[in-house]
């Protein structure tokens, strides 16, 4: 599912390095494609550049060369997967035209399809699933008043952050392939780890960042809703560290590494988000009239085996944390290859991100 903001070349790069720009780490990826197999060459995390009102072009390009200089990287490819916050991602019904001719109209009306004011923004497009491919005959007149329009997904951002992006990866010598909404990394990761789930049932992605959560929910392959939500790692880590009286760094090892110790300040912290995810489900469920079955989480905060419970509890259905490196052949160095296990999560959205570029 590729929703970039960049014209890309007709040919695809057969390795490039992916990089996922978070709130408090940027966490990278360099993958090599070869023949249908993918590689994992070599990852990195790094703490994000501190800056106070906006992130500007130079200080990105030096973080992004930095973070290439951590990959020892060859690839002349890079994309980019921007924070869920400084992106938007929503579904639009648009009259039957070319993908091209969408981003024109959305330019000039993008209140009209998006109930918002867009203002110098940028707009990209997938057009998903037909509905009417799958309306029953008691839709059929509302399937023929809806003959002439087409379901369409739309990826937007500031025109001058995705200008001050592409101007940051040109200053570290490499080629910017795209740039896309990070909020789409979990869902093409997911389709080709998990692909018989992905193709056959309803489930969330469950993604927990530093400022922010965001889940998507799936039917058979397509998405159907995705929401962010205003509650991150950060706030349980702030929460934690309020209730004891500790620093933030203590609160976030403990929060990770001996749960069980603060079981129940965590699951106090925890239950907004579990709350406010069990509104979107509870929201997908009613217009599909289908249960989801299956709730995937990941980001940093899902190595915490007692967050996930305490989800589980709160959503009334099967949590649990999953891998998006396990359809990758891995080719890192001993060090690496020693801690990937412990990563993982934190590379969904670059690992995804790389995937649609591919």
């Amino acid at each position: 599912m590729a929703l970039p903001f960049l014209n890309r070349a007709n040919k695809r790069p057969d390795q490039l390095v992916s990089i996922d720009l978070g709130g408090r780490t940027t966490k990278a990826v360099h993958l090599q494609r070869k023949g249908s197999q993918y590689v994992l060459s070599r990852y990195a995390l790094m703490d994000a550049p501190l800056y106070e009102k906006c992130l500007s072009a130079e200080l990105l390009g030096e973080h992004l060369k930095s973070v290439c200089q951590a990959l020892e990287t060859k690839a002349r490819f890079l994309t980019i997967a921007l924070d869920v916050n400084e992106s938007l991602v929503r579904h639009a019904d648009i009259p039957l035209m070319p993908v091209g001719d969408m981003r024109h109209v959305l330019k000039t009306n993008h209140k009209n399809y998006l109930q918002q004011d867009l203002p110098d923004h940028v707009f990209d497009c997938f057009i998903t699933i037909s509905n009417i491919n799958k309306a029953g005959a008691q839709d059929k007149a509302k399937a023929s008043l809806s003959a002439n329009r087409q379901r369409v997904l739309v990826a937007g951002a500031k025109r001058q952050l995705v200008e001050d992006v592409q101007a940051a990866v040109k200053a570290t010598g490499l080629v910017p392939d795209s740039i896309s909404p990070g909020l789409l990394g979990p869902v093409n990761a997911f389709e080709l780890a998990m692909p018989e789930v992905f193709a056959k049932e309803a489930v969330a992605l469950v993604d927990i960042g530093f400022r922010s959560t965001s889940i998507c929910l799936l039917q058979e392959g397509e998405l159907i809703l995705s929401r962010v939500v205003a509650i991150g790692g950060d706030r349980l880590t702030t929460g934690l560290a309020e209730v004891l009286g500790i620093s933030y760094g203590e609160a976030e090892s403990i929060k990770v590494g001996i749960p069980g110790e603060v079981q129940s300040q965590l699951e106090a912290l925890v239950l907004p988000l579990g709350r406010e995810l069990r509104a979107s489900m509870d929201c997908f469920e009613h217009q599909q009239d289908r249960p989801v079955t299956q709730v995937f989480v990941s980001g940093a905060t899902a190595k915490s085996d007692l967050i996930i419970q305490t989800l589980r509890a709160e959503l009334l259905v099967e949590c649990k944390s999953w891998n998006p490196l396990s359809f990758l052949q891995l080719a890192l160095p001993p060090v690496q290859v020693a801690e990937v296990d412990q990563v993982a999560s934190q590379l969904t959205v670059a690992v995804g991100n790389a995937m649609a570029a591919f």
